[in-house]
């Protein structure tokens, strides 16, 4: 009799521990789709400012305005670290469709994803000391307008950059290739000579001006699409200071008419 309590007891602990773990399963699954339907609402949407990640592809304006968008999320702390996942990597493995092209300085202070809240797949990226610019990295440029369909360009400098002060500075007996740098810098920093304000910072944007002018004439692919309306290439200046990024009024004006391509299905699931 002694044994038949004892298993009666134990058969109910057993039952009892089941009945607990699925009520367990069952409230945290309800939580996963509240915290889901919260995400996905139009007013979280809105509170975070995402911009359909599908549009930006096909229409470079609207591209432009997910970068504006992202950078003020890290500003306010309201990231949302978009499609940085293991279903992202998995789905990357068939191809990349990034919607745009960053030329940026290598200064580590400058992580682009970080910077405008965007995830794996989504920003092709060219990097060199104070973002200049030569044959790799036009060809890179080309790449991703031809091959990868990307339709903006931004041209993204940075205050407080060492390369434009080295410019400005001028030191002698520079060593290596660094002289190279500093060479292709000098025009930007001539055009700004003799302006009120601190030279370095004078520099480092007319230094990006004089990139996106370079590149709008950059025969014979890039000059052809930004003119026929399929592009667009922009300058932005990264504050290192307040992480704020501001798109160049000078880059801004008098943009083509922008041919928008028809969205197409990414396999990407989450169009943040």
């Amino acid at each position: 009799m002694k044994r038949i309590i004892v298993s009666l007891l134990a058969l109910a602990l057993v039952q009892h521990t089941i009945n607990a773990q699925n009520k367990r399963q069952k409230g945290n699954a309800t939580t996963k789709n509240k915290t889901t339907a919260v995400v996905d609402s139009a007013k979280w949407r809105a509170e975070h400012y995402v911009v359909n990640r599908d549009s930006a592809y096909a229409d470079p304006r609207i591209g432009l305005r997910k970068l504006m968008n992202g950078n003020r999320r890290f500003v306010e702390g309201k990231s949302i670290r978009p499609r940085q996942n293991s279903t992202t990597i998995r789905e990357l493995g068939g191809g990349q469709k990034p919607f745009a092209t960053i030329v940026g300085c290598s200064d580590s202070r400058v992580p682009n994803e970080l910077i405008f809240d965007q995830g794996l797949g989504d920003l092709f990226i060219i990097r060199t000391a104070g973002q200049v610019s030569a044959a790799a990295s036009y060809g890179s440029m080309e790449f991703a307008t031809l091959n990868l369909g990307t339709k903006l360009i931004v041209v993204l400098g940075h205050t407080k950059c060492g390369a434009v002060a080295a410019a400005v500075q001028r030191p002698e007996n520079v060593p290596g290739h660094i002289v190279t740098l500093i060479n292709d810098i000098k025009p930007a920093v001539a055009k700004c000579a003799g302006k009120p304000g601190d030279a370095v910072e004078n520099a480092v944007r007319q230094n990006v001006i004089e990139q996106v002018k370079n590149l709008r004439d950059l025969e014979p692919i890039l000059h052809k699409k930004y003119t026929d309306g399929e592009i667009l290439i922009v300058g932005a200046v990264y504050d290192i200071h307040s992480g704020k990024v501001e798109f160049l009024k000078e880059t801004l004006e008098n943009l083509p008419d922008v041919k928008a391509k028809a969205n197409s299905k990414t396999t990407q699931s989450n169009n943040k």
